[in-house]
């Protein structure tokens, strides 16, 4: 039996409870949502927690408002609410009648519908927070913790936790089947299953690199709005994400295509077909597959920054960029832990001018190796307060 891991938004969702009437934690499935608000419940006095997968839960909610209404001394967390949308303007209803905060916590797996609804019905009335799976910052003081294995499996808890390495690749195999063959299905889309998994399969190729939509629908033999459909909804599900180019105003042949991501490396090694550490060691993704941990480790922990990558097209290239204000953060990813830098690197910090630039390699410790210029491990940049 699992111990609980505290995650880091559960401050955060403390918070919002006591300005908002509704908090929706918002993350893939699987993810550890409902493990954190159940936790959180034992702690709140009278809660109640309706799974809306479960019939004999959503048939609770036959008469929504007299549900509510018979359960106003109650928080009430309904999980997987893009499911039945229509709760919606009834929650929105019992809000406005008694506008009391952290009366209710919506969880969900799919962005799209939750905010699409959200947005027309209860703006002003909802807080939402991302909940990822784990993050090194997460487990890297835990004992035991080993960062190839958490490199390997990925963050989601079932699968870093699992007895071995063959079951959690048992485990993410199943998730990626039961995402495409019965998530997507219930959000309303009907796309075949074979070509969904071959997008996927496409994108953990092409790791890091510029999302191109016509090569990808060559390959499907699907027009380039369709791609770019799907795309937009694997980045609403949070499995894929995209990067854009950051712009400058001076005069180089800056890329405009944004670059893919697979967010969760151990999702990215399984549909590569990838089952261990040293087969990992061995493939040409490596490099890529460490430049993914980090970017999605890094802005994930950052989630009040603006992100971008710089690439021109003589090659000159800054895998991250992270912007608030007037502060500028510049990161390189190596996978090596004697990393060797470019020259085209060193131009691009002449164009970019960050304040700051790290090179975040799988090392413990920091050192520097140029004025502003930091070598440094994932678990120490995720220390730094900015």
């Amino acid at each position: 039996m699992h111990v609980f891991i505290a995650r880091k938004v559960e401050d955060t969702v403390r918070q919002y409870l006591k300005i908002f009437p509704i908090v929706a934690v918002l993350g893939p499935r699987q993810c550890g949502k409902s493990t954190l608000v159940k936790t959180l419940a034992a702690t709140w006095g009278d809660s109640l927690y309706l799974d809306l997968q479960i019939d004999d839960d959503l048939a609770k909610l036959n008469q929504p408002n007299y549900f509510f209404q018979s359960n106003a001394d109650k928080i009430i967390c309904l999980d997987e609410i893009q499911l039945v949308p229509e709760l919606f303007s009834v929650l929105r209803s019992v809000v406005d009648k008694n506008r009391q905060n952290g009366k209710f916590i919506l969880l969900g797996s799919a962005s799209r519908d939750l905010i699409q609804q959200t947005s027309e019905s209860l703006a002003g009335r909802i807080g939402m927070i991302y909940l990822s799976p784990f993050t090194l910052n997460e487990l890297h003081l835990l004992e035991g913790f080993n960062l190839n294995t958490f490199w390997l499996r990925g963050g989601f808890p079932d699968s870093y936790l699992a007895e071995s390495d063959v079951f959690s690749s048992i485990w993410r195999d199943n998730f990626i089947k039961t995402f495409i063959e019965r998530d997507i299905p219930q959000l309303g889309f009907q796309i075949p299953a074979l070509q969904l998994k071959r997008l996927l399969m496409m994108c953990a190729h092409n790791q890091g690199q510029l999302l191109n939509l016509s090569k990808l629908g060559e390959s499907l033999g699907l027009t380039h709005p369709t791609i770019k459909r799907y795309i937009d909804l694997l980045e609403q599900t949070f499995i894929l994400r995209t990067i854009v180019p950051f712009e400058t105003n001076v005069k180089k042949r800056l890329v405009k295509s944004p670059k893919v991501f697979v967010r969760d490396s151990g999702l990215l090694h399984q549909l590569l077909a990838i089952p261990d550490y040293n087969s990992l060691l061995g493939n040409p993704i490596f490099g890529s597959s460490w430049e993914g941990m980090v970017v999605e480790n890094v802005i994930v922990n950052r989630p009040d920054w603006n992100y971008y990558f710089y690439r021109t097209a003589s090659g000159d290239e800054l895998d991250l960029i992270l912007e608030k204000g007037n502060q500028r953060i510049a990161i390189e990813c190596k996978a090596s832990m004697t990393p060797k830098l470019s020259k085209g690197f060193w131009r691009a910090l002449e164009v970019v001018q960050p304040q700051k630039t790290f090179v975040i390699t799988p090392i413990s410790g920091t050192y520097d190796i140029a004025p502003q210029v930091v070598v440094c491990g994932l678990a120490d940049f995720l220390t730094i307060e900015f």
